[in-house]
């Protein structure tokens, strides 16, 4: 790792990982473009092939950046998707099996003949864009910050198959509350950078971007835009990231808001066996362990073989996340019931412009038996548990690990993708976890 970073800590700490306890509860059966000074995509190919978009060199100085995906890769993408191959229809009446053959047709059906990227181009542009080097990687963020004087800077930090898209319903009523339903004294300033690998972040060409050095370069990213005092959110792998710098303590952090905080059962287990409190998310954990982490093992094991395939093929990318979509949304069967077709194909569509499939499943090679884990913290933490996540830990788990938890409440609606479900509910507890520390 370079060292031209503002902030560093390295932390050794004892922890159960994810991986562990999911092998525990299997082994117990454990479940009952633009003016030069903006940075510009460019595209490069040949004429018989579609035009590839590539990211401008960052620097340490914070440059502006605009989206704008040349023609040609939009056009080869319509092309692909009606060209598509497709698999023989499942044996199931239900997404047991994964994303049914005609919620499949459908889906791209809308991609190829109604989808318009040009109008999430249009949003993201409506919003300062930003690139930087940090530890010598390209850092791609969104900056906005308030009109009101006394706003607490916050770094919002997505996962996967999230993106920089969670976030845009969200934007407007966190940095100007008082033109939605708010309080000037519940304003922020909004940080929101894209994951290495992600979105309009460099691709890392080598191992070690994993969640302690993104927390640190996070640190360092607020530095450098002049925050000393701020706050942290993050879901997934942004709960990852958020709680390594909550761990490292950089100068100016004052507390962090999760949710799906990294919650597992403090061992060894109790002599009296698990409370009826635990159970529920002790099942939880037996079914994704038997039922739901097989996309996590590929994307931990075999990033690169499983590149090639949805880097190929925008179907195979779409179904990819949108079996998540499904999964892990407040739905009775159908994600949109959680979250607009439009919404879900703009983040399936960054993915897929971007080339990110491999360069995002390499997080998981970096990170998930490693880093995504239960860490002890002492700074002050807040916990939202969004009620139809795939995983709802019980407070007293909390209570056990975070030694300064200021704040938990259990929201009765949303899921996974909190901001992108429930918009409102989502900027309702930030304001009102983080009016305690402003």
């Amino acid at each position: 790792m370079k060292d031209d970073l503002e902030h560093r800590a390295e932390v050794a700490v004892p922890f159960t990982s994810r991986r562990k306890f999911i092998r525990a509860a299997l082994a117990t059966g454990a479940a009952g473009i633009f003016p030069a000074e903006l940075g510009v995509l460019s595209a490069r190919g040949s004429a018989d092939k579609a035009a590839q978009i590539a990211l401008p060199t960052a620097t340490k100085d914070v440059s502006p950046f605009n989206v704008h995906i040349p023609q040609a890769t939009l056009d080869d993408l319509k092309k692909r998707l009606a060209d598509a191959r497709w698999p023989d229809k499942e044996t199931v009446t239900d997404w047991s099996q994964g994303v049914p053959l005609a919620k499949a047709h459908a889906l791209v059906e809308y991609w190829r003949t109604h989808y318009d990227w040009r109008r999430v181009e249009s949003t993201l542009n409506g919003l300062p864009q930003f690139r930087t080097q940090i530890d010598g990687l390209g850092i791609y963020f969104i900056h906005v910050r308030s009109k009101h004087e006394n706003a607490l800077p916050i770094i919002l930090t997505h996962g996967w198959p999230g993106s920089i898209i969670e976030f845009m319903q969200v934007v407007g009523p966190l940095v100007d509350p008082t033109a939605h339903g708010g309080k000037a004294d519940e304003a922020f300033h909004v940080v929101i950078p894209s994951l290495p690998g992600f979105g309009f972040s460099d691709k890392p060409t080598e191992p070690g971007w994993r969640l302690p050095r993104i927390a640190s370069a996070w640190a360092a990213l607020m530095a450098r835009l002049g925050y000393s005092h701020y706050v942290a959110q993050g879901g997934d792998w942004g709960a990852g990231v958020t709680s390594w710098m909550a761990k490292q303590r950089p100068s100016g952090l004052a507390a962090i808001h999760l949710n799906l905080p990294i919650l597992f059962p403090p061992p060894p287990p109790p002599p009296g066996g698990y409370s009826a409190t635990e159970q529920p998310a002790l099942a939880q954990l037996g079914k994704y362990a038997s039922d739901g982490s097989a996309y996590g093992s590929i994307q931990a094991t075999r990033p690169q073989t499983l590149g090639y395939g949805l880097a190929d093929s925008p179907v195979g990318q779409a179904m990819w996340i949108y079996e998540k979509f499904q999964a892990w949304s407040d739905n009775k069967g159908d994600p949109t019931e959680a979250i607009s077709l439009d919404h879900m194909l703009d983040d399936i569509t960054l993915y897929w412009l971007t080339d990110t499939a491999a360069s995002s499943a390499r997080l998981y090679y970096e990170s998930w038996a490693k880093d995504f884990s239960r860490m002890p913290l002492d700074l002050p933490v807040a916990v939202s548990i969004f009620k139809s996540d795939f995983f709802t830990p019980p407070k007293v788990w909390g209570e056990e690990t975070y030694s300064k938890l200021f704040y938990w409440n259990e929201v009765p609606k949303g899921g996974h993708f909190a901001a992108l479900e429930q918009p409102d509910l989502f900027v309702a507890e930030l304001r009102k976890s983080f009016a305690q520390v402003r």
